[in-house]
């Protein structure tokens, strides 16, 4: 009972303060309400924890420097929709389902749901805040010089700071379960789910073959395969 009572109280400040604050629409933030449902089903207290980290630190590295990032027009504009929440923290959400759907794997899909945060949690602190302390900015599949804030072009300290964004998930994972060989994996996959965002930003994205959206889910869905694959391997 005390948990669903710390849940229901995180839940109410989070949708609160995502809406007053303009974070999130008034639909994003029930949407991702009804995501942490699912994270904390499937992962409790530390899934909720990923996932609030995420949320906090992605919303102040977009809200960083905004002035610098107008100059590139490359700011997120207005509050996230719900789609953005789904793109982001949707497969956590799948994962978190899968914990309850076959309890025997929940090791796995909550090592697939840490993944996936690790890598949207890179992904955005690395775009974030690669632009604005960046100084050489390259296309991610041709490795020539690219401009600032386009699909598909990253920097040495973007990167790095996408994978210290993955450190962090990897830290709370570690926390919640135990020190072992899968706080290397979480970052490990976490930084591969990045790699795959901007390659895809450079291949698809640029082109207009897909979106924005899709492109997030994807480096979260491929972050959480990565880890199937080391947990298979390992």
């Amino acid at each position: 009972m005390l948990s669903y009572l710390i849940l229901a109280i995180v839940l109410l400040t989070g949708i609160t303060y995502s809406i007053a604050a303009r974070k999130l629409t008034v639909v994003a933030a029930l949407t991702g309400a009804a995501v942490a449902c699912s994270v904390f089903a499937g992962g409790g207290f530390t899934g909720l924890a990923m996932m609030t980290t995420f949320f906090i630190l992605g919303s102040a590295a977009t809200s960083w420097q905004l002035k610098a990032k107008q100059t590139i027009n490359a700011e997120e504009k207005g509050r996230r929709t719900a789609g953005q929440v789904l793109a982001n923290a949707g497969t956590a959400g799948i994962c978190g389902v899968l914990v309850l759907l076959i309890p025997p794997q929940a090791v796995l899909f909550q090592l697939m749901m840490a993944a996936s945060l690790a890598s949207a949690t890179a992904d955005t602190l690395s775009s974030e805040l690669g632009m604005v302390y960046g100084r050489r900015f390259f296309n991610i599949v041709t490795l020539k010089a690219d401009v600032r804030g386009l699909d598909g072009v990253i920097s040495i300290e973007g990167t790095l700071t996408g994978i210290g964004g993955a450190v962090v998930i990897a830290l709370i994972y570690a926390i919640g379960h135990g020190w072992s060989i899968c706080l290397l994996l979480i970052i490990l996959a976490g930084a591969l789910g990045n790699i795959t965002d901007s390659v895809l930003g450079a291949v698809l994205e640029r082109r207009g073959i897909i979106g924005n959206n899709m492109v997030n889910f994807l480096n979260t869905l491929a972050a959480a395969l990565f880890m199937l694959l080391f947990y298979l391997i390992f």
